[in-house]
């Protein structure tokens, strides 16, 4: 499936910045008052199928950050889902939280099992820089297909960075669903018993896995960079205890992307 937390970052932002890309220089400054830089990151990246699954699928690691001037680009961590910032307030900052995770058919999961259809997630995001080096971050979305339930995370990042010479940073994360969207993966009705032989499983809202991230970006030019990242999530609670989740499923969640850096914009 193509990550929640980046390809649909790729879909809305591809285009602007092509447009963007496009005009003069001369253009961007009168447009702006001073030069922007954009730097897009894009590469290959594994991660699980759908939540719980044993199988890893490609997708694109994709991140695309703008920083006028001089300014370092604002941290980003490799995980989060897209949405730029609406409102700043000092260390604070709120605005829209996207994703999207791919269906799931009983084909693929191996069990006559109800499919699960493209799920679209819609809602927002807050965070705080408890220091310069600490970030804490809340997420919350609504899908409008598929799952139908909500979906969330809590994260923090410990960041080290050199300006835009290289970053690095590290932190927890804990997942959480509502009752509709872990049962949509994890929980078996009597009905889906019958046909898929697992027994019937119900399951509450709450905490669904607990992992951690690390990404590093360096860059090895004005223009050229690279990044990497990798993020590994357990399964915990009632997820992991899912009879989906231990005959067909995994509780372990790895997921890892690399990608090249292209900076443009700012002067030669």
């Amino acid at each position: 499936m193509f990550s929640p937390r980046r390809a649909i970052k790729f879909l809305l932002c591809a285009s602007p910045i092509l447009g963007i890309a496009a005009l003069p220089a001369h253009a961007q400054d009168t447009a702006s008052g001073a030069e922007k830089r954009t730097r897009v990151i894009l590469g290959p990246q594994l991660s699980p199928s759908w939540p719980g699954s044993k199988d890893l699928s490609f997708g694109p690691y994709v991140d695309v950050s703008r920083a006028r001037g001089d300014a370092p680009f604002a941290f980003e961590a490799p995980d989060e889902s897209f949405g730029s910032p609406l409102i700043r307030s000092g260390n604070f900052a709120f605005g829209p939280a996207l994703g999207f995770i791919g269906s799931r058919t009983a084909a693929d999961i191996g069990a006559d099992l109800p499919k699960v259809g493209f799920s679209f997630e819609v809602g927002g995001f807050a965070q705080v820089n408890l220091t310069p080096a600490v970030r804490v971050r809340v997420e919350g979305r609504k899908a409008v297909s598929g799952h139908k339930g909500w979906a969330g995370e809590i994260s923090a990042d410990y960041v080290a960075r050199h300006g835009d010479d290289w970053l690095f940073s590290v932190g927890p994360r804990v997942t959480l669903g509502d009752a509709k969207y872990k049962t949509a993966y994890f929980g078996v009705t009597p009905a889906a018993s019958a046909t898929s032989g697992l027994p019937a499983y119900d399951v509450d809202g709450g905490i669904q896995s607990v992992g951690v991230a690390a990404g590093y970006l360096r860059q090895l030019s004005r223009r050229w960079g690279v990044a990497v990242y990798g993020r590994y999530d357990r399964l915990v609670g009632d997820a992991a205890d899912s009879p989906i989740t231990r005959q067909l499923g995994s509780r372990s969640q790895p997921s890892v992307g690399v990608a090249l850096s292209y900076t443009f914009g700012g002067g030669r």
